[in-house]
């Protein structure tokens, strides 16, 4: 038999799930199973903290001390961009293979840039926005109208200027 379970020891599990729907129990029992949660309990929480992201895929995270739980959503890059959109929700089921051809402002880039700036391996803040304007461009939408891709250019070229932007972690 393994070790004495420790109560005050936090286990946190990823979990990647469609925003707003409580996704298949099965999938999260080998995960959560065996530190003592019930999968249904944890499904409804997870759809219940995923509401605002209906349809779309998001990343949850769930952080586990003493057998309670408590989600939080960390989006990527490319469910923010999908979000910024506003497009009408859709059923997954039945419409595949969307093209999001829609158009942000470059101020709408920098916020989901800003909100992505911990996640990011990029040392400065105009990296982070090159990442985003990178996953813009796979998403299929313009940034003020032009392609993603040439305002990578004017960054590199130093036509455009990123104000830095450092994020205070919390410890």
């Amino acid at each position: 038999m393994g070790p004495k379970f420790d109560p005050t020891a936090v286990t946190v599990v990823y979990v990647r799930t469609v925003g707003g729907e409580v996704g298949a129990v099965s999938s999260l029992a080998p995960k959560i199973g065996p530190l003592g949660l019930s999968p249904k309990k944890i499904g409804d929480q997870l759809s219940k903290a995923t509401k605002d992201w209906k349809g779309l895929r998001v990343m949850c995270k769930l952080s586990i001390q003493n057998r309670v739980a408590t989600v939080t959503v960390e989006p990527s890059a490319a469910s923010m961009i999908i979000k910024a959109l506003k497009e009408p929700e859709r059923d997954r089921k039945k419409v595949k293979n969307v093209s999001h051809d829609g158009n942000l402002t470059l101020d709408q880039i920098t916020d989901i840039a800003k909100a992505l700036r911990v996640k990011s391996g990029a040392r400065e803040m105009s990296g982070t926005m090159k990442e985003v304007l990178g996953t813009a461009r796979s998403v299929g939408c313009t940034v003020n109208g032009i392609p993603p891709q040439d305002i990578i250019g004017q960054i590199n070229s130093g036509e455009l200027t990123i104000e830095p932007y450092e994020v205070v972690e919390a410890s």
